[in-house]
């Protein structure tokens, strides 16, 4: 996605939440490099569900490298023909890809003035792309900071429809090491921007 080139001053706690959609799409839009390992590495995390899934991706991180990670997200994502999962919207709710919770999402997108990269070519529904939103929308990196409940909106339209079985499958699936925690992480990241959507947002 676009963003635009300064971050705006935004609350304490919405820089971190824009934080973690940040890190996870890092981590599920390509193989992990040195940087974004020894970031997942260096995390603590306290005694949430969060933070126990926090310091598991931790301890996991500091067990492997670039080339392991590679490989384990090739399998996961890539594949000969397809990887173990399919993390886009249109398949987790239609079955197939480039269905309509794609075309849903790209009218809200222009509805944001949000408008997907030239070097990407994954269709915008890809779960890497969707953190990303979120994170931009939060930072304003799409114009001004976007009010809570339009976030609210997006994220019950677009994400909590399939995100969490998704990274319920991430967590469980056959290639996951590395990326298990990642799913756990995600999983319960959702559940308390699900909470605190629907205690906060309008």
């Amino acid at each position: 996605m676009n963003d635009a080139v300064v971050d705006m001053q935004i609350a304490e706690e919405d820089a971190l939440r824009a934080d973690l959609y940040d890190f996870l799409s890092a981590l599920l839009s390509g193989p992990p490099d040195e940087n974004l390992l020894s970031r997942a590495s260096n995390l603590t995390g306290d005694d949430s569900d969060l933070g126990r899934a926090v310091s598991t991706l931790s301890r996991v991180g500091r067990a492997i490298n670039t080339k392991t990670a590679e490989r384990e997200f090739n399998a996961l994502f890539i594949g000969l023909a397809r990887g173990e999962l399919m993390p886009y919207a249109s398949y987790y709710l239609t079955g197939f890809l480039n269905e309509k919770p794609l075309a849903i999402l790209r009218g809200d997108m222009a509805a944001l003035r949000i408008t997907r990269a030239p070097n990407v070519y994954e269709p915008e529904d890809n779960i890497a792309s969707l953190l990303e939103m979120m994170a931009g929308m939060i930072r304003g990196r799409f114009g001004e900071p976007v009010e809570l409940p339009k976030q609210k909106d997006f994220f019950f339209k677009h994400l909590a429809p399939w995100a969490e079985h998704f990274f319920s499958d991430l967590e469980g699936a056959q290639n996951s090491v590395f990326y298990a925690p990642v799913g756990t992480v995600g999983k319960a990241f959702l559940e308390i921007e699900i909470q605190a959507f629907r205690m906060g947002a309008g």
